[in-house]
């Protein structure tokens, strides 16, 4: 569970400050369609007007049917209006007619997440659907017109990675439609694949050292390329880190962006988004996080629960209530040592890690 803690943000403006509950392929190349959006409707549009409507056709107390004053209720909408409706509409049926949705995968406080495919070429896709009210963080457009930061960086990192889908570590952006009061969007799903956690427990509870360092070195390149084009994902964690497992050596993928945001070299952080478990000793202590100290606080945390068979909480962490353990080799040791200084210019930097005689 995630939630944004009620501190003004300086460096983080964009992003309200309302409670954010996070919960949580072969490999091919396909065309990534930079925007496919429905144009957002205004605050009157013919889903606002008839909010409620049942589909059942039934008389109200005048003895007109539901089904004929919504038409009469459209009827009397303006041009924009029904352009807005019809925008929606349209963006509604290109999704259906594109994609087939099935069984839910998993929900949090920003939307729902389920599995797919692609009808063309039965191309395996997460669909998520976040309500607009849910859209926590926002970032302006080309255009000046405030986006989900979340498409935002996505498209960004779609845009880099020239149109190949399961080249990079972080999962791809394949559509995105823009229906009013929510979005939906269309990312790779890897075949077959679970979630770090998932993984953990179908391996005995925790993982062998050697499986833990070739995870860990996956997940540190990969987030050291993504503060490399100024991106701080803010939740990563064992539930946003699916282990590919179609081949010997398991593959790391990034996934839910939904609280993350473009960062600048020296931007300060009031405002907490992220793992409440997982939260920094510094927001306790000062109030304030940065991008590098906080995620290398996190390939802490991460390895931490990698290779023990708890969770990992701050507060237990910081009243002495877990442990490392001493059988890890003294390398593993001085690598989870280093990474849960509670002091974070103390801490190494990502690219410190890289060079850790751990993952050599």
């Amino acid at each position: 569970m995630t939630t944004p803690a009620d501190k003004k943000d300086s460096g983080d403006q964009d992003c309200k400050s309302r409670t954010a509950k996070r919960k949580a392929s072969p490999e091919k190349k396909t065309p990534i369609k930079r925007r496919r959006v429905a144009e957002q409707a205004g605050p009157s549009t013919s889903s606002d007007v008839v909010k409620g409507v049942k589909r059942k056709v039934v008389q109200d107390e005048e003895g007109t049917t539901k089904k004929a004053k919504k038409a009469k209720l459209l009827d009397h909408m303006s041009g924009d209006e029904e352009q807005a409706s019809f925008s929606l509409d349209s963006g509604k049926g290109e999704f259906q007619a594109r994609y087939v949705e099935e069984h839910q995968l998993g929900e949090g406080g920003c939307g729902a997440v389920f599995a797919g495919y692609r009808i063309e070429d039965r191309f395996p896709v997460a669909i998520k659907h976040i309500p607009k009210n849910k859209v926590y963080c926002k970032v302006a457009d080309e255009n000046g017109k405030m986006l989900s930061v979340e498409v935002a960086i996505m498209l960004k990192l779609a845009g880099e990675a020239e149109g190949s889908v399961g080249i990079s570590a972080p999962v791809s952006l394949l559509e995105w439609f823009d229906l009013g009061k929510e979005l939906i969007l269309v990312l790779e799903r890897p075949v077959p694949a679970v979630d770090l956690q998932k993984y953990k427990a179908e391996n005995g509870r925790t993982l062998t050292e050697d499986t833990a360092k070739v995870i860990l070195k996956q997940l540190v390149d990969a987030v050291k390329e993504l503060e490399e084009k100024h991106i701080f994902h803010r939740d990563i964690k064992g539930q946003n880190i699916l282990i590919e497992t179609g081949s010997d050596v398991p593959r790391v993928r990034i996934i839910d962006f939904g609280l993350s945001c473009f960062v600048k070299q020296r931007s300060l952080y009031r405002i907490f988004y992220g793992t409440p478990l997982h939260i920094p000793p510094e927001w306790y202590i000062r109030s304030c996080y940065r991008c590098g100290p906080t995620t290398v606080w996190q390939m802490g945390v991460v390895l931490y629960e990698a290779l023990h068979a708890r969770y990992f909480s701050t507060a237990r962490f910081l009243t002495k209530q877990l442990s490392i353990k001493k059988r890890l080799s003294t390398e593993c040791r001085n690598f989870l040592d280093a990474c849960l200084a509670l002091a974070p210019e103390k801490r190494p930097t990502l690219e410190e890690l890289q060079l850790h005689p751990w993952l050599r």
